[in-house]
């Protein structure tokens, strides 16, 4: 089966549609991520609606100076809802630093304990804060299988560092552009049974759909350029990534 583990569904112009689209072109599950309390509420009202959808809850590190306890302790009691399969996308960002590193490592920090506390895996956004990134992962008691990095844009020399901690490696529409040469060396040395694949939907549109609003519809490109890459059947590669999909987020059925 496809199955989209990263969109941002309530970030689409017609959600509605997007995963209308998504379930015609094969694509049989979608996990919709929160980029701070107001999302995740309306998140989980996609992931409620539909069957195919399940949500995971967080503050995007862009929006981490809305973090607080409070808003944290509302975040826990939602993820009790059986349709939340993660918590996140949570991260370090010090690209864009919308927020203040400080701020962006407590808000982080704060996740990984909640999503230790209720057992869930989490979605792990990084972005020019590998250093602060792996010194806090590596400081942390964290699950057997704690998450994912998704949307990998490093090479294989970082990629093996996040999965000696136990990460999952997720491979978005970067894996399709032919000069993301170091994402594609990962992308053929991840063991595959630790691999993803997502859109981020609406960012990052993969060849050939270079140009448009991505959706999760579309990750159907992702998944066939991994196996080109790694000289996979098709068939073969989308057992191993339900597999994957399950082992990690064992929420979803």
């Amino acid at each position: 089966m496809l199955i989209d583990t990263h969109a941002h569904l309530v970030s689409l112009e017609d959600p509605d549609t997007s995963i209308s689209n998504a379930i015609d072109s094969g694509v049989e599950k979608i996990i919709s991520m929160s980029t701070g309390l107001d999302s995740c509420y309306t998140t989980l009202e996609l992931a409620e609606k539909y069957k195919s959808v399940y949500a995971a809850l967080g503050i995007h590190p862009h929006s981490a100076s809305t973090y607080s306890a409070d808003v944290m302790s509302k975040i826990e009691e939602l993820a009790s809802n059986e349709r939340v399969v993660a918590i996140g996308e949570t991260g370090l960002d010090y690209y864009y630093m919308n927020s203040p590193k400080e701020i962006q490592i407590e808000s982080f920090s704060s996740h990984i304990s909640t999503a230790k506390k209720l057992g869930l895996p989490f979605v792990v956004h990084v972005r020019e804060a590998e250093e602060d990134m792996l010194d806090i992962l590596s400081s942390s008691s964290l699950h057997e299988n704690p998450g994912v990095i998704h949307c990998f844009s490093g090479n294989w020399e970082t990629a093996k560092k996040y999965l000696d901690l136990g990460f999952f490696i997720s491979f978005s529409g970067i894996v399709t552009f032919r000069r993301a040469y170091d994402v594609r060396e990962a992308a053929s040395k991840v063991p595959i049974d630790r691999i993803l694949v997502e859109t981020d939907s609406p960012y990052l549109a993969p060849v050939p759909m270079r140009g448009k609003k991505n959706e999760p519809a579309f990750v159907r490109y992702v998944a066939e350029v991994v196996s080109e890459i790694r000289d996979l059947d098709m068939e073969a590669l989308l057992k191993q990534l339900g597999e994957n999909t399950s082992k990690l987020f064992p929420r979803i059925n």
